[in-house]
């Protein structure tokens, strides 16, 4: 089966204790924040997806709101750039509790790799966003691997991209676009997938 796991463990235990650790090296980082400050617009509410303690936002971007959905209370709690939060186990309920057309940008860091039913979660940010605002989805080659998704675990870094363009346009989003922003030839590969509600 495409989605079936090593673990098939509950996620919310698995997740439990805090991992306050970056998932990207300094150099991938580095450059996922310049992608953000060229994409995304200022004093945006944007959704920051499957978060953690870092959001990897541009420190000097102003945002209207910024709301976090991740795995770790403790986590989230400790990310300064979050306005707001909630626990949710996308696995388990892909629903998202905000309202229809009220976000103006979607970020999802280094966790698509782990979605089962990925084409509903992003269906649901799908609807959550604005008419034209953006989405950036961003992953390396670093991940849980008992938790990754088989079809993930079966794929380089170019089917990755394919993948997740494929997740994106089944979603419904317009412009989609994969960019390799570090190539993993001086540190971790990182490619982001964009699109447009």
């Amino acid at each position: 089966m495409a989605f079936a796991r090593v673990d098939e463990g509950d996620d919310l235990a698995f997740y439990a204790p805090p991992r306050l650790v970056t998932h990207i090296d300094a150099a991938a980082t580095a450059a996922l924040t310049a992608c953000y400050a060229r994409i995304l617009p200022h004093d945006a509410t944007v959704l920051d997806l499957m978060s953690s303690w870092v959001s990897h936002l541009p420190p000097d971007l102003p945002t209207r709101a910024v709301i976090g959905q991740g795995m770790n209370a403790e986590e989230l709690a400790a990310n300064p750039r979050l306005d707001r939060w909630f626990v949710q186990d996308l696995n388990r309920d892909p629903v998202l509790p905000l309202a229809d057309a009220s976000i103006d940008a979607g970020l999802c860091c280094v966790g698509v790799q782990y979605l089962r039913a990925p084409v509903a979660v992003f269906a649901q940010v799908r609807r959550v966003l604005r008419p034209g605002a953006p989405v950036i989805v961003s992953f390396s080659n670093r991940c849980f691997p008992t938790k990754a998704v088989a079809v993930w675990r079966q794929l380089d870094d170019a089917g990755h991209a394919a993948l997740v363009r494929l997740y994106l346009e089944r979603a419904g989003f317009a412009e989609v676009a994969a960019e390799v922003l570090a190539d993993g030839r001086r540190g971790d590969p990182l490619i982001v997938v964009t699109g447009r509600a």
